[in-house]
């Protein structure tokens, strides 16, 4: 993959990029600052973009407003989120940007390459990617939306691991309940969110946003 990188800590930075490269992707930017990242996004338009929120010079969100303003040109651009922090506001900003294919990891919950280089790809094929954590503080705000009020607690469950990704087999053996149950939960899920079968996009990744962004 042609990968976009966004993070000012040269030593993470540096790391990142061998280690991107050891597994045959390209770097194709990295940089460490939000204005040389949109530069970058619009001039190379890479398969993914990893980006930290936090960039000079304000260290608020200014990577965020970079991936934010280039989905306004390329709408489908695939972006990972990486934090130190549970930052639900800008969680939020980035799923009700609309587009595939999003992500937000916790570095300090990244525990090993192949985890990481696994969000990548799910990201970059436009599926989602999202620490549990961050899930879990975004559905607390959420509680008393009537959409996610509409959703079992089963439902729920299973939609949080949805948005981690996993398959419909990754799930009946997380939550140790049979692959027709799960199908099951996914189709109540699909009813109560209003996402239809004829609906051309990928219905796993809209049921995520849906639920998360209503």
């Amino acid at each position: 993959m042609r990968i976009a990188l966004a993070e000012d800590h040269f030593l993470l930075r540096d790391g990142l990029i061998r280690l991107l490269g050891a597994y045959g992707h390209e770097v194709v930017a990295a940089v460490d600052n939000g204005t040389e990242l949109l530069d970058a996004l619009i001039k190379e338009q890479p398969d993914v973009a990893v980006v930290d929120v936090r960039l000079p010079p304000t260290f608020t969100d200014e990577g965020l407003r970079a991936v934010l303003a280039a989905r306004e040109r390329m709408p489908d651009l695939p972006v990972l989120l990486l934090s130190q922090y549970v930052e639900p506001l800008y969680a939020r900003e980035l799923l009700s940007s609309g587009g595939r294919g999003v992500g937000y990891m916790l570095k300090d919950r990244v525990t090993n390459g192949t985890q990481f280089l696994d969000s990548i790809r799910r990201v970059a094929e436009g599926g989602t990617a999202m620490d549990p954590e961050v899930i879990s503080q975004l559905l607390v705000r959420k509680e008393r939306d009537e959409a996610v009020g509409s959703l079992s607690g089963r439902e729920r469950e299973v939609l949080e691991w949805v948005a981690q990704g996993r398959s419909n087999a990754g799930i009946a053996q997380g939550l140790f309940i049979s692959e027709k149950a799960v199908a099951k939960h996914i189709s109540n899920i699909f009813t109560k969110l209003g996402l239809l079968p004829g609906d051309a996009d990928n219905r796993r990744v809209l049921a995520v946003l849906a639920y998360l962004d209503q």
